[in-house]
């Protein structure tokens, strides 16, 4: 993606409550904000316009992040609509400045953002049908562009559904590849700046170590990953089926390892320098 310069505004000065987000140069604008503050954010401007939104939160069934993605005509309208949902926690929605979206436009951006949320994989869709919309070709690349700005913008205001867990590095750190062997078993991985991922076809261990008992996280992280399809049984062992993010290199480690371990120590680079040794160089 191209540089940006990102403004956020904070009206209560608190980053966890109502905010507004602009880019530099972009017709578009983001609002959000956590539900209990609803009401305001129905009562800006802005949501009486055209666009999408999105509705962020927890699913109640697997206790994993859960969005919902739609547009209106009226976002003020629609998001009332919602209220009877109750996994959401969190809404953002976007319009343009100057007005120029019109529904064909806001179709064509809901579906891509369905389309890449299902791409990035961190959040369970609770959609039930996507809508579509045919665009002329200039149109479709206005939207483009406008669908890159959501984006960059996104994160900034704290929600990453649309990230993909296996970005490609973008930096040194990043880009080297890191393992984590244990009982002749092999996991590999590389940085991100959430944590670690962990590729398809990594190993890991079956059976847990006795410290699990002491960490009962381990053992429901393991648990889940295996509900996912995320871990699968091999012979004697068990292996990642597709690339997953873990939220620190202990994390990963311990979840490979059956047992508490130390992300800073387990995980080497194909030299054997670990984590650690790389990191305080």
């Amino acid at each position: 993606m191209p540089s940006a310069t990102i403004k956020i505004y904070l009206p209560h000065g608190d980053p966890k409550r109502l905010r507004t987000g602009e880019i530099s140069n972009w017709s578009g604008k983001a609002v959000a904000g956590p539900r209990t503050e609803l009401d305001q954010l129905l009562k800006r401007e802005e949501a009486g316009n055209v666009g999408v939104y999105l509705l962020t939160g927890v699913d109640p069934l697997s206790g994993g992040p859960a969005v919902y993605i739609g547009e209106a005509e009226s976002i003020q309208s629609r998001l009332k609509q919602h209220v009877d949902k109750d996994f959401w926690n969190q809404a953002v929605y976007f319009t343009s400045k100057d007005e120029n979206l019109t529904k064909s436009h806001i179709r064509y951006l809901e579906g891509r953002l369905i389309e890449l949320a299902k791409l990035a994989g961190r959040a369970s869709l609770t959609n039930s049908q996507a809508t579509t919309s045919k665009l002329p070709e200039s149109d479709r690349a206005d939207m483009e562009i406008f669908l890159e700005k959501i984006e960059q913008l996104l994160p900034a205001l704290g929600v990453e559904v649309l990230v993909p867990i296996a970005a490609l590095p973008e930096s040194k750190e990043e880009a080297r590849l890191l393992f984590c062997e244990i009982s002749g078993l092999k996991a590999s991985g590389h940085l991100t700046p959430n944590g670690i991922v962990v590729l398809a076809q990594s190993q890991a261990v079956s059976s847990l170590r006795p410290s699990a008992k002491d960490y009962p996280w381990v053992i429901s992280a393991r648990e889940q990953l295996l509900k996912d399809g995320v871990l699968a049984s091999a012979e004697g062992h068990l292996v990642f089926t597709k690339n997953h993010e873990f939220s620190s290199p202990s994390a990963a480690a311990a979840v490979i390892h059956g047992g508490t371990a130390n992300g800073r120590t387990a995980w080497k680079d194909a030299s054997g320098k670990t984590l650690k040794q790389l990191e305080s160089v």
